[in-house]
């Protein structure tokens, strides 16, 4: 398997940006059951305003992320731009028989989340001025907190139907999940986690432009009784999210022991309901 992913900062400290971007890049590997082998750097710098030494930091931070997954960075390529950019290109790989897909969710199957949302309501009020003190280190432990123990467990589990919660957030990915396995979703609202004061930095109005977007393209979830900032918070665009799974019953036991508690049940998969509506749904319990 082959992935890409990059982005401009969304920290302050560029060892740290590097960390993020690494861990953010090599998921995508883990949310298909594989195991990253080789990654390359792929960098955009403005050379005439950013000094090499910041940029040396950056690659420092990725390296390190890179060598803890067991994988080697061969390289890469960097341009001159206005903005810095900066991810991987990871090739993975993957026995057939343990791929897994958003594609494989069946009625009944155990909705799971492997990380609390709302990384990018707190990096969007960090830039604005508005977050705790301490929200930004606790974006920065989820970001860099990587998904490869997770997909382990899933792959040992036998779970097939899986993918990372990303730029499109919770609502996003899960269509992903409903309209690839042609089935609808109920979601417990109370049990969704979430990062402790992101609805308070909604209220304030810390809403990133990806997570407005996000919001306005859920025409598939039927949003009643659920209040304006849960709305916001479930659209929100993730940067290194967790995993969302769809798990047989006879496999949930299981699999949430091996996650020791890292891991959240969040709802169900449920037949398509009868409607003309070619659309999968999502509810909320």
């Amino acid at each position: 398997m082959q992935t890409l992913d990059f982005f401009s900062p969304i920290v302050d400290d560029a060892h740290t940006w590097g960390r993020i971007a690494a861990t953010n890049a090599l998921s995508d590997v883990y949310a298909m059951g594989g195991r990253p082998v080789t990654a390359m750097n792929i960098v955009g710098w403005p050379r005439d305003v950013l000094p090499w030494g910041l940029l040396a930091q950056v690659l420092d931070g990725a390296a390190t992320v890179v060598s803890e997954a067991d994988c080697v960075l061969v390289g890469g390529h960097s341009i001159d731009d206005a903005e810095p950019k900066f991810g991987l290109s990871v090739t993975g790989l993957v026995h057939p028989d343990h791929v897994l897909t958003n594609a494989a969710g069946q009625p009944g199957d155990t909705l799971i989340l492997t990380k609390p949302l709302g990384v990018g309501i707190i990096t969007t009020a960090v830039k604005r001025g508005v977050a705790p003190e301490d929200a930004e280190q606790v974006a920065v432990d989820w970001m860099t907190r990587s998904n490869r123990r997770a997909s382990e467990a899933v792959v040992s589990a036998g779970v097939r139907c899986a993918t990372d919660v990303t730029g499109f957030g919770l609502m996003g990915h899960l269509r992903e999940v409903l309209s690839a396995s042609d089935v609808d979703a109920e979601i417990n609202l109370d049990a969704v986690p979430v990062i402790d004061g992101v609805r308070d930095l909604v209220a304030a109005g810390a809403v990133p432009g990806g997570t407005q977007r996000n919001l306005d393209d859920t025409g598939h979830v039927e949003w009643a009784g659920v209040p304006p900032e849960d709305k916001v918070v479930l659209c929100d665009a993730q940067t290194s999210g967790g995993l969302l799974l769809a798990v047989a019953d006879d496999a949930v036991e299981t699999l949430m022991s091996s996650l020791e508690g890292r891991a959240w049940v969040i709802g169900r998969l449920t037949a398509r309901a009868g409607t003309d509506d070619p659309r999968s749904r999502v509810t909320f319990a």
